[in-house]
Parts: C-alpha cells; sequence; structure tokens
C-alpha cells in the first residue's frame, strides 16, 4: 500500500540538489539486553535516529559491520559485539532527521493530527528545503511517524499558503485517509484573496498539469490531470475580492493556477500573479493570499464526521482590514 499512498499525495518529491558531506562513521556495542535478536532488531534499537528500512538497506549494502563481518538481517546478536556504521551520504537521511520544530496542532487523537501550518513552512523535504519541514517536525513529535510513509502526511499546502493540514497516525489510518482524498470525502475550503472582481460563485473544470517551457510552474494544459475548483464571493473591495474556494480534487498550485486562468490571480502570487496593480497595498502583500480555513472528513477510526477551522492569519486579516479602512 505504500506506493500506492505516495502516488496519490498531491505533490512529488522534489529532485534534491545540496551537496551533503559525507557523515561520520557510528560506533556501539550490542548491549547485554540485546541478546537473541535479530540484527536488524538491535540496529533499530541502538540507532533510533535512523528508521528500520534505511537500516536494513544499510546492512544489505555492506555499510553495517557487527564484529567486522556483514551479516544480513535475520542473523542473531549476544551482547558485546561492536557495531560501525558508515551512513550513506544522502539527502534523504537529512530528510529523516528529527527536528524540535513548534507545531500548532489543533487536534490528536492515536489515529490523526490535525495541523495549522504557518506561512513559510515547508511541508515535504525537496531541492533547498530538505531540512526545517513539516516532515521533520512529525519525527520529533512522535515516535510512530517513523514508521509511516512520509511520516504520515496524505496532502500538502504550499510554503507561503498557511491552514489545516491532517497527519495520519497509523498506517490503516493514512490508506483511508488517501481514500477519502481519492473518493472527494475530504472538504478542503480556502478563502483567497484574488485580483478583479470574478462572479458571484462559479467553478473552474480544467486539467493542470506541468508548464510545457517553464517546469518549475503549473498550467492548465490539453492532457493535464483532471482539476476542479468551486468558488464563491465572500466579500468585494475595490479592486480585489475576497473569495472561499473548494477543492474536489487536489492538484500543485490547484487555486493558484485556476484563479489565474480565469483572470483573477491571487494578491501576492509571484508565481501566477501580478506584478503590479493599481493598489500599492496590494502590490505589498509579501505571499500568495490563500489560507486552508476548513477541513472535513470522516474519521477513519470511529466513522464520525469531523469538521475543523482555524482563523486567517495576522498578515491576511491586517491586509483585509486595510481594506476596508481605505481607499488606494
Amino acid at each position: 500500500m505504500k506506493c500506492a499512498i505516495e502516488n496519490s499525495l498531491e505533490e512529488d518529491w522534489a529532485d534534491y540538489s545540496p551537496a551533503i558531506p559525507s557523515p561520520s562513521p557510528l560506533r556501539e556495542s550490542i548491549p547485554d539486553d540485546c541478546a537473541g535478536l535479530r540484527a536488524d532488531q538491535a540496529l533499530a534499537r541502538l540507532f533510533p535516529e535512523h528508521s528500520r528500512s534505511r537500516l536494513q538497506s544499510w546492512l544489505k549494502s555492506g555499510r553495517i559491520l557487527i564484529d567486522g563481518a556483514s551479516p544480513d538481517s535475520k542473523s542473531k546478536v549476544w551482547g558485546g559485539e561492536t557495531v560501525l556504521v558508515s551512513p550513506e551520504p544522502t539527502e534523504a537521511m537529512l530528510a529523516e532527521q528529527a527536528e524540535d520544530i513548534p507545531l500548532r496542532v489543533l487536534h490528536e487523537d492515536d489515529t490523526l493530527l490535525i495541523i495549522d501550518k504557518p506561512v513559510g513552512l515547508v511541508v515535504h523535504p525537496g531541492s533547498g528545503n530538505w531540512s526545517g519541514t513539516l516532515l521533520n517536525a512529525l519525527l520529533h513529535h512522535g515516535v510512530r511517524f517513523r514508521e509511516l510513509p512520509r511520516a504520515g502526511i496524505v496532502h500538502r499546502l504550499d510554503k507561503d499558503t498557511s491552514g489545516l493540514l491532517v497527519v495520519a497516525k497509523t498506517l490503516e489510518a493514512q490508506t483511508d485517509l488517501v481514500r477519502q482524498l481519492q473518493a472527494r470525502t475530504v472538504k478542503r475550503h480556502y478563502q483567497a484573496l484574488v485580483h478583479g472582481h470574478p462572479g458571484e460563485s462559479g467553478e473552474v473544470n480544467a486539467p493542470i498539469g506541468r508548464h510545457p517551457v517553464q517546469r518549475t510552474r503549473m498550467a492548465v494544459v490539453p492532457g493535464g490531470r483532471e482539476a476542479l475548483t468551486r468558488y464563491r464571493v465572500i466579500e468585494r473591495f475595490a479592486r480585489a475580492t475576497l473569495v472561499e474556494c473548494e477543492l474536489a480534487t487536489g492538484r500543485t498550485h490547484q487555486i493558484r493556477v485556476h484563479m489565474a486562468h480565469i483572470g483573477h490571480p491571487l494578491v501576492g502570487d509571484a508565481t501566477y500573479g501580478k506584478a503590479r496593480s493599481a493598489d500599492p497595498r496590494l502590490d505589498a502583500f509579501s505571499r500568495q493570499a490563500l489560507h486552508a480555513w476548513q477541513l472535513g472528513l470522516i474519521h477513519p477510526r470511529t466513522g464520525e464526521p469531523c469538521r475543523w477551522e482555524t482563523p486567517l492569519p495576522a498578515d491576511f486579516e491586517g491586509l483585509l482590514a486595510l481594506l476596508r479602512s481605505t481607499t488606494p
């Protein structure tokens, strides 16, 4: 099921680029209380900072020696053996490191975690962001996240988009949430400030894929993946409109691409928006004005419908207050 989970996520892991120094070898002794355990079990106790799958991979590749020999994972240990580990210098190692990054947790039980992600926090490690991510924070938050594909993450928000994310705490819950996303029973509502004045309500049903020339961008393209966004107006201003958007699908940058496609790009969106508008207050906003304010789903364990909400962050709310109180 791991491959199905990974393939269902809204954005693939980006290629890594930073140069990583070779890590120092690790040397430990097998404690006596590990006597009789398989080598991979004992190593998991000795090196909890590394996932079991990575330790098994190092065993297979000969990067772990026990008393100078390269055993297989099922070999038994009896205590007192010397273990020498030569970690592989890969970017994935850094992505697997636990980091003490504060999380705003709105709800947590034995099955799932609801997080209010701040602006600036990257969800998945990727090129230029192989540490300091939500994944690193989750690995510090609880040991169980080490046993799950992508630390239980099932969907994402862009770095400069704030708001609600659900994270699974068990493989069963992650599988269930992935299926809910595929069945479109997870309800994700956003607030966005867009340039201009769209109609009172509408939907954008247009396929999204990689831009044919600018490969770091997404675009509405023939043959792209199905993408559907519904929107309705909340409040109008002189040169901008606050809208609520509901995702029926979850493509990369979907709301940003779709609103730009209909001629109403998000305020502050440096990738899909306007470099300049007729209102300097809008131009001064330094990120895309997008916030995931409401999240609804069926609880994977209880089967009960659940919903969480979170208010707009201070910078977004401040811009709206400025638009309400003054004229450009």
